[in-house]
């Protein structure tokens, strides 16, 4: 039982400490910064899937259906 006991304060006096640690650590990122890190890559992302749709729609998709037509067209 007192084996036990001294275990459970061994605990209770590194967790104390580890959550201390944490308190006084000043090293870190604000709530702003990461705001803006996940609004920068969301605009990015939009930006980059804007780009491959109007890809696809203007150069990929017609080229494709133009050689589609030229593989089928066996009359020609």
């Amino acid at each position: 039982m007192k084996n036990a006991a001294v275990k459970a304060r061994a605990k209770g006096i590194r967790i104390w400490c580890r959550a201390k640690a944490v308190l006084r650590d000043q090293v870190g990122e604000n709530y702003v910064d990461v705001g803006v890190k996940i609004l920068i890559a969301v605009v990015i992302g939009a930006l980059l899937l804007a780009g491959l749709y109007t890809l696809f729609g203007d150069v990929v998709m017609p080229t494709l259906t133009r050689k589609i037509t030229e593989m089928f067209n066996y009359g020609s």
